[in-house]
């Protein structure tokens, strides 16, 4: 059999798409010949070898796989139940609440949402680069659009090396290709990065008691000035800009690290270097949970969709030592891996996030 995967080429034409289509998923037209997941790019390699293996050994269609990032793939998915919207989205944290509801607004009321194994996001460079070694608030200070100023003020970041930074830092220019703001890995580098390194600094910790509001707009809010570049949605391309332009730092996840060893490598984070082993346990700062969300209206109308999200969860996926290990995936501890597999046989709807 062909396998046939599609990679998006536009989040918006996917959404056109789905405002035009029959909202219906029973009879003829709620049924389509194969499975359709889209969203998170640091997913969709995991998504996709399921897919493969999936085409593989079941006979049927191939399962179609689209990079939108989380927030594009998450929104394809809450604009209706039907053969125009995907039956699975891929996701690099959890589904937010306002994502929910509108979600629940659009008919789609029953979402099953499974936590599929970790991440971490690394801070990488060319091998042929200086060794960084991260610490307290060295992130914020380096890529923060605004920073403490005298008098408790805060005002525009001036910082243009890391030596500027941190003394302790290499003198390269600060120069971060990382993910946009539609992509899971830009909001976990924003709650898991961001946010812990300036709440090092004491007038940000005393304003996130303050002001929360306050805080996290400023410790979300990433330079705009080109210390920071948002780089799409590919972390590929992000690999290989760090391998031709000297100097440059990239921020993405673990596993296409581990698929580049021979061009690039991570730098430390508060002294904790991302290894399978860190991440899996949290030592390592900027780890992550990755997920995948099923569309309950969508079981017995589109064909092997259950059978496909079984797979996703079986031991020899998402397991120890499963093909999905392969790709990059930290697994889930064993029990639970088999917490995660109940719920899917189960197809048990989440409840509201907080």
């Amino acid at each position: 059999m062909t396998r046939t995967l599609f990679a998006a080429t536009s989040a918006i034409a996917l959404l056109a798409l789905g405002a035009c289509g029959d909202n219906q998923t029973g009879g003829a037209q709620g049924a389509r010949a194969g499975i359709w997941a889209a969203g998170s790019s640091t997913v969709f390699p995991f998504t996709t070898r399921v897919a493969e293996n999936f085409a593989r050994t079941s006979g049927g269609a191939a399962p179609r796989v689209e990079s939108l990032g989380t927030g594009g793939g998450i929104q394809a998915f809450c604009q209706g139940t039907g053969p125009t919207t995907p039956d699975i989205a891929n996701a690099s944290r959890r589904m937010k609440k306002s994502e929910f509801e509108m979600c629940q607004a659009n008919g789609v009321t029953d979402i099953v949402e499974l936590k599929i194994g970790y991440d971490g996001l690394v801070i990488a460079t060319a091998l042929d680069a200086p060794d960084y070694g991260f610490e307290g608030d060295d992130l914020y200070l380096a890529l923060a659009k605004e920073v403490p100023g005298p008098n408790g003020s805060f005002i525009a970041n001036p910082n243009t090396t890391w030596s500027q930074v941190n003394p302790g830092l290499p003198a390269s220019r600060i120069m971060v290709y990382g993910p946009p703001p539609t992509s899971g890995t830009r909001d976990s580098w924003l709650e898991l990065a961001m946010a812990p390194s300036a709440e090092t600094i004491p007038q940000l910790a005393a304003l996130a008691e303050s002001d929360e509001d306050r805080f996290e707009t400023l410790a979300h809010t990433l330079r705009e000035d080109g210390a920071w570049i948002d780089s799409g949605e590919n972390d590929n391309a992000i690999v290989q800009t760090l391998t031709r332009t000297p100097g440059s730092t990239g921020v993405f996840g673990y596993s296409f690290l581990e698929q580049n060893a021979d061009s690039v490598k991570a730098h430390s984070v508060n002294g904790v270097m991302p290894t399978p082993e860190t991440i899996a346990s949290g030592a390592y700062p900027v780890s992550r949970s990755m997920f995948i969300y099923v569309k309950k209206a969508h079981v017995g109308v589109t064909p092997g969709l259950k059978e496909f999200v079984l797979e996703y969860m079986s031991d020899a996926a998402a397991g120890r030592g499963g093909y999905l290990q392969d790709r990059g995936l930290v697994p889930l501890p064993a029990e639970e891996l088999a917490a995660q597999r109940a719920l899917a046989t189960a197809m048990t709807s989440m409840a509201s996030p907080e």
